[in-house]
């Protein structure tokens, strides 16, 4: 069986940094699974920051949708994965246009189907890991809009179905990890 990591914390808490030296020093063949899409210059920014760090030798793996099949090509040539992040892949979905007239039960239901699938396609391997890179969105106040609480209400259901499943979980503060599973 697959392991799974979470690695979990607010904006530029250092959450990516830890994830990626997490899995060079723990997998030998990595694959990187980017599930952002660029709209933007911010976006395009960190995107740029975040290739520049990772090594050459990392394959990387677009999926801002169907991430579970990345997952399970990724693994049939690499022992490790970083997955950066599952709140971005969240809102890939909450974005589509077949996501906007659906009420909260059902984006619940279809998001939680999301997450069983990211969880049996590392569940399915033996001897693999899977390193999840997560934000932490519902510490601050309440958003003013409905889409924004929705996003909050499901990126913490998300983060609790993979971490309750997960073999172990980090919340980085300022740059600190700190094991809390």
């Amino acid at each position: 069986m697959g392991k799974i990591v979470l690695i979990t914390g607010g904006a530029r808490s250092g959450k990516s940094k830890f994830a990626e030296n997490y899995v060079a020093h723990t997998g030998k063949d990595i694959a990187y699974i980017a599930t952002s899409q660029i709209f933007d210059d911010e976006m395009a920014y960190r995107v740029k920051l975040h290739r520049q760090r990772r090594p050459a030798n990392w394959q990387t793996f677009e999926a801002p949708f169907n991430a579970h099949e990345a997952i399970q090509e990724a693994f049939k040539a690499h022992d490790t994965i970083l997955f950066d992040c599952l709140t971005l892949y969240l809102s890939n979905y909450l974005c589509q246009e077949e996501a906007q007239s659906l009420s909260l039960d059902d984006l619940s239901d279809n998001v939680s189907m999301l997450m069983k699938e990211l969880i049996s396609a590392v569940r399915s391997v033996t001897n693999k890991t899977c390193v999840f890179v997560t934000n932490e969105v519902g510490a601050g106040i309440v958003p003013e809009n409905e889409l924004a609480r929705k996003y909050r209400d499901l990126a913490g259901l998300c983060n609790q179905q993979i971490a309750k499943t997960a073999d172990e979980v980090y919340l980085v503060v300022s740059g600190i990890p700190l094991q809390i599973k």
